[in-house]
């Protein structure tokens, strides 16, 4: 990808990533963070609405952390690639990511985590490891589910006998279990193995994820593993693995998962740069068909206000839980009412956040 491309390509997200931010309503998600928690996401998206208000400040904060995370993934491309160009391209496919896209524009304490992941993994590649640690406590308390964090670490530093790695890791391993922290296993087995690989799905887009699942199999056979990939794929075999008992919330996992695209690109150019360019052909029509497929399903994204208001069943339509709390807000003030009663917690505080109340005390 040319650099004045990749530019290009910025720009426009910006713009789309403003739009987004300012005109899609408050999530069930983050009206469930804005009343419900005092974790660092919560306190972010009081402090942007002080500062900006509406949806944007909501948001701003989330916004920041989400360009400050392409711009380190970029430099962590440049440690993979000799060629400038091919971390242009990583990165632009980063951040068109569904998952990426989303985490950037609604408030959600992912994209701090990934944000925080990203920096430790570039540090650690620069040998600079001063601050390590004090990224490592800030994911113990950001994120109860980095205790995946830590046990790729733990992986990591005894395979490549890091004694300082293996210590830190495991003590922060210890200090999960002791305050009884980390990611609730329990339940009965059931089967929603299927429905996470429907989640990773959208996060990486369908083609997309499933040659994720390739390049993490193919490293684990017979490439190079870098700390990237014992993150990434500690996180897939761990999801994986709890989805045979239980329900799993794909945001405990996705900011671990999703660094994993400069991989992909580096096998990639592993498979197609080693052929003559006779038998490259049918990689790069694959590849375009992937990137083609990805860009739709972000222009769609950008896009999905005007397809709400198009289709005929918006109930339909995989918005309709943010829209549908914002009509009804709309609706119900148009009518001079000031209350409603809802049965479903996250739509009253959805409500609550336009000023319609519960009639019931």
């Amino acid at each position: 990808m040319k650099k004045q491309h990749f530019f290009y390509a910025i720009f426009f997200y910006a713009l789309a990533v403003f739009y987004l931010a300012s005109t899609t309503p408050i999530s069930p998600h983050e009206a469930k963070i804005y009343y419900s928690t005092k974790g660092i996401a919560s306190i972010l998206t009081h402090w942007g609405e002080g500062i900006v208000g509406g949806f944007l400040g909501l948001r701003i904060f989330f916004i920041f952390f989400g360009f400050l995370a392409l711009i380190l993934f970029y430099k962590l491309s440049r440690k993979y690639f000799i060629r400038q160009s091919d971390a242009y391209l990583a990165t632009a496919i980063f951040m068109i990511l569904p998952g990426i896209l989303t985490a950037v524009t609604l408030a959600n304490v992912a994209i701090i985590v990934l944000t925080i992941v990203l920096l430790f993994v570039l540090l650690y590649e620069n040998e600079q490891r001063y601050f390590l640690p004090l990224l490592m406590l800030a994911l113990f308390f950001i994120h109860e589910a980095s205790i995946i964090f830590f046990v790729a670490l733990l992986l990591y530093g005894s395979v490549h006998k890091d004694k300082k790695l293996v210590i830190g890791s495991l003590a922060f391993l210890i200090a999960f279990i002791y305050l009884a922290k980390g990611i609730t296993i329990g339940g009965r087995p059931s089967g929603h193995f299927v429905e996470i690989f429907g989640l990773y799905a959208t996060v990486f887009s369908p083609l997309l994820f499933l040659y994720f699942f390739y390049a993490m199999y193919r490293i684990l056979l017979r490439e190079k593993k870098t700390l990237l990939w014992y993150i990434s794929f500690t996180a897939l075999a761990f999801s994986l693995l709890l989805s045979l008992r239980q329900r799993v919330y794909l945001t405990d996992f996705a900011p671990y998962v999703m660094i994993s695209v400069v991989l992909m690109l580096d096998t990639l150019n592993h498979s197609v740069r080693v052929r003559l360019p006779e038998f490259q052909k049918l990689y790069r029509q694959g590849f375009y068909i992937v990137i083609g497929f990805l860009i739709v399903t972000a222009i769609v994204m950008v896009f999905h206000k005007a397809l709400y208001y198009m289709v005929d069943n918006p109930n339909k339509h995989f918005a309709k839980r943010i829209y549908k709390p914002y009509e009804l807000a709309k609706t119900l003030k148009s009518k001079g009412l000031e209350c409603f009663d809802t049965s479903s917690e996250r739509e009253r505080l959805q409500l609550r956040y336009y000023n319609i109340l519960p009639c019931a005390k």
